[in-house]
């Protein structure tokens, strides 16, 4: 699919999946004119 014509769901699924099945979280830094970084924190259990 081209860049732009997706249903936009990407980014909400992703979320859920990491918040709520695996109990990690996402947060995002951006910073204007230079771009964003998503951090993906997953807990390891032993």
């Amino acid at each position: 699919m081209p860049t732009g014509e997706g249903t936009g769901l990407g980014l909400s699924l992703s979320y859920d999946i990491i918040t709520k099945v695996h109990g990690g979280t996402l947060e995002v830094e951006t910073i204007e004119g230079e771009g964003t970084t998503f951090i993906v924190t997953v807990p390891i259990y032993f």
